[in-house]
């Protein structure tokens, strides 16, 4: 592979880091799995010549891992919100029983 080909796998991982991004703003999980796996093909393919990387190539790969921790956090941040209310839920099933428990004793 040469720089050249390294260099647009590396700038169109970019574009669908960017995407990925927006899609785990969004809570999009399955475009942002597709996004990643398509990522994921690229970067492997722009590696797996040895090409040595220069100065911009690394820039993009930063801004890359960049992107990848701003969509990992929205997706973190997603999970948890949905444990809160799955707990939430939990907890008013448990209050119904213990409540339909009370009135039928009456």
């Amino acid at each position: 592979m040469s720089d050249a080909v390294a260099t647009a796998a590396l700038e169109r991982a970019l574009a669908l880091s960017r995407e990925l991004a927006d899609a785990a703003d969004s809570g999009d999980a399955a475009l942002t799995q597709r996004l990643d796996a398509e990522r994921h093909t690229l970067l492997k393919a722009a590696k797996a010549e040895g090409v040595e990387f220069g100065t911009a190539d690394r820039a993009l790969i930063r801004e890359i891992a960049v992107l990848n921790s701003r969509a990992l956090g929205a997706l973190q941040h997603r999970q948890r919100a949905v444990a809160r209310n799955l707990d939430m839920l939990s907890v008013g099933r448990r209050a119904v029983r213990a409540y339909a428990a009370m009135h039928s004793r009456r």
